[in-house]
């Protein structure tokens, strides 16, 4: 008996189809092309993509990943690269706004034994949306017993500048950086927490060591001040200092050791100027009582995402500082010197889109997110050694 021809194809057809599907996926897993630097050679490998705007990254203990996309949605990654189909449940209601959304994420430092994910989100209220920060108990694909520990206050409407980052230092003590809201006096004002890195403990509790606790006209929590938008926070390696940076307006993006009690001077002192017209800002640059930053861009790079390289993979970059760009979408590497920055490399330039964010894995690699409808996460891979 002859089979028809249509039947006779389908087995090929079929094979066919297997080998574009493994050979997609192996295009998606394989690395990328060699990228020469001033130090080293490396590739990359696109670890998952579909994200939707992605913002933040944590590593949980197996290796597997937690993901934050600004539309809400807490999403697993598992460490072969699988994104799972569904989004973490018990998550807080949500406000997409502007630029805000569901932003950053951090462990626990005891995470292994407690369980707590600390996360910062845009919540809807009184007067308008304002950044806040909860957490929770992932047990299985949940979090359990959420609970608010910090509200920015007062809300407002405006669309921009929620921050915001989360960092545990070695004490524990959790800061959250936060941005001026669009409303550039709001910086300035210590009855306001808009503008200001703030300090706590890790369940909400304000400190009696912050600098402002027994100011009747000052928010507690505040740490620093006269902050315009800071979207990176990371913890010195070696001295525990706290390095932050933040968007400045056209020009004056700027990186920071905040100090407590220190006033960083937006919207009074910058290095940016007025959008379009270039005119100036405050009174200048500088001013006495106000601090300097240790390092500035202009023009802006727009800085999103901050990490130390500590890890043994790209030893000729142990103790350099990552910044994500989303303007010029590119890796930007400073070289230290103490406090000092003494050298910048733009890495990536226009590689992958925007750098949302920068994290070192536990694997010693350097992870990145970039932020787009259809966002990747995506680790730089060492080649002729590491």
């Amino acid at each position: 008996m002859t089979l028809p021809f249509r039947s006779m194809l389908r087995p090929s057809l079929l094979c066919l189809q297997i080998v574009l599907v493994f050979a997609v996926n192996a295009a998606k897993a394989g690395p990328g092309p060699v990228i020469q630097t001033e130090k080293n050679k490396l590739s990359y490998q696109v670890v998952t993509d579909g994200l939707n705007h992605p913002w933040s990254l944590a590593f949980l203990p197996n290796g597997d990943m937690l993901v934050t996309e600004r539309h809400g949605q807490l999403r697993l990654v598992k460490n072969n690269g699988e994104l799972h189909p569904q989004p973490i449940s018990g998550l807080p209601p949500i406000r997409q706004h502007g630029q805000g959304g569901l932003l950053d994420l951090a462990l626990h430092p005891d995470f292994e034994n407690n369980r707590w994910v600390y996360f910062s989100y845009a919540e809807a209220g009184r007067g308008g949306v304002g950044t806040a920060v909860a957490r929770g108990k992932l047990e299985g694909h949940t979090l359990e017993g959420v609970e608010v520990i910090f509200r920015l206050t007062p809300k407002s409407g405006t669309r921009q500048h929620f921050g915001s980052r989360l960092l545990f230092d070695r004490q524990g003590m959790l800061y959250i950086t936060l941005g001026d809201r669009g409303d550039r006096a709001r910086a300035q004002r210590l009855d306001d927490h808009a503008g200001s890195l703030i300090r706590i403990h890790d369940d909400g509790r304000i400190p009696r060591d912050n600098p402002f606790v027994d100011r009747a006209d000052a928010k507690p929590e505040i740490y620093s001040y006269g902050h315009r938008n800071m979207q990176g926070a990371a913890l010195h390696p070696q001295t525990g200092k706290i390095w932050t940076h933040e968007h400045g307006p056209q020009g004056g993006d700027e990186i920071n050791i905040p100090q407590p009690g220190v006033n960083h001077g937006w919207p009074v002192i910058t290095y940016g100027v007025n959008y379009g017209i270039g005119t100036k800002i405050g009174e200048g640059t500088h001013k006495p009582g106000m601090a300097q930053p240790i390092y500035y861009w202009v023009p802006s790079i727009a800085p999103s995402g901050m990490a130390f390289y500590i890890g043994d993979r790209f030893p000729d970059w142990k103790g350099d500082l990552f910044v994500g760009s989303l303007k010029f979408r590119q890796l930007v590497r400073l070289q230290l010197e103490g406090d000092r920055i003494t050298h910048e490399e733009r890495l990536l330039t226009d590689e992958f889109g925007r750098i949302r964010d920068v994290r070192q894995g536990p694997d010693g690699l350097i992870y990145l997110l970039t932020d787009d409808a259809d966002g990747e996460l995506i680790r730089l891979l060492p080649v002729d050694g590491g």
